[in-house]
């Protein structure tokens, strides 16, 4: 039966279809004869308990330069539509919040993929450390003087604003980086939250993998191998994707998360994993979807819409 599909998204024309995750979610949808309605998040209204917003009916093609096209605006009542899809790319920001707070009023008579209040009290820096035996060595604060006492301890770390995205702003320190006392300037002029301040892993250099989980379940993984001379492996900053499978320590990660995820309402999660530890788990638009299909490995998008559809007809 076809159901009525609103992506919250940055708009469609800016992004890059070859590794966006919305997009191939949004494929899958219209290969399944779902409704598509595309709008940004500036476009919700909120009154009373009701919820708003000038939604376009979307046709995707896969196809670069020529991959959308909309229909006429329409206001609509957010409890007519079946599914949202909250995709929008991070900053995880008071704008960020507010949208999900605005979401929460149709929730769950309205299927909000991510739960929107689990969304907002899970940033993926913050909600990773409810599992401090899966990570590395991890400090959470912006002062001086912990963070000397933690670079005491472990020589080389990492440091990275708490909401950051993408790989922006990450660096390494080493036991002796004279650039250290500068670049902890910079974070403080920078940054109004705390930072995050790991023990540098140093075979991140084989790649930091990324899991996709689908209602707590593995779905599929692809190893993000940094670019020579750089740290992050992000594959906007120029990482290399190659095909990935699951070590046993990474099957015992996914297996202690399962439970947790499927309780909050998380169904599409991305984790990210260096040398068996634990760095991030990735709630709000996790990417790796065309990646992974790419490679040869599962249809992740046609894993998430089994798990939706299901759950509308519950």
């Amino acid at each position: 039966m076809p159901i009525k599909v609103a992506v919250q998204m940055d708009h469609i024309e800016s992004i890059n279809i070859a590794g966006d995750s919305a997009f191939a979610m949004m494929l899958e949808a219209q290969k399944r004869s779902h409704e598509l309605y595309h709008y940004t998040p500036d476009r919700l209204a909120m009154r009373g308990d009701e919820v708003f917003c000038a939604l376009e009916p979307v046709t995707v093609r896969d196809e670069k330069g020529n991959h959308f096209t909309l229909g006429e605006r329409t206001r609509t009542n957010m409890r007519e539509i079946d599914v949202v899809l909250m995709r929008q790319d991070p900053p995880f920001d008071l704008s960020y919040i507010a949208a999900t707070h605005i979401l929460d009023k149709i929730h769950p008579d309205t299927l909000v993929v991510n739960d929107p209040t689990e969304v907002r009290n899970a940033p993926e820096k913050l909600f990773v450390t409810e599992f401090p035996d899966l990570m590395p060595p991890t400090l959470i604060t912006k002062d001086r003087s912990e963070i000397d006492l933690f670079r005491e301890e472990y020589g080389d770390i990492v440091m990275k604003p708490l909401f950051g995205h993408g790989g922006a702003a990450v660096f390494r320190i080493t036991k002796d980086d004279l650039n250290y006392g500068s670049l902890y300037d910079f974070f403080a002029a920078t940054f109004r939250e705390p930072w995050v301040i790991q023990q540098f892993l140093p075979n991140v250099k084989h790649g930091d993998k990324r899991i996709l989980l689908v209602n707590g379940e593995f779905a599929g993984a692809v190893n993000r191998v940094p670019a020579a001379g750089d740290l992050r492996s992000n594959m906007v900053r120029g990482g290399a994707p190659t095909d990935s499978d699951l070590t046993e320590r990474e099957r015992e990660i996914c297996a202690r998360l399962g439970p947790s995820l499927r309780e909050k309402g998380l169904i599409l999660v991305g984790i990210d994993v260096i040398d068996g530890m634990l760095t991030e788990i990735n709630v709000t638009a996790p990417t790796g979807i065309r990646a992974i299909q790419n490679l040869g490995g599962p249809d992740v998008a046609a894993k998430i819409w089994d798990v939706l559809e299901q759950k509308i007809k519950d």
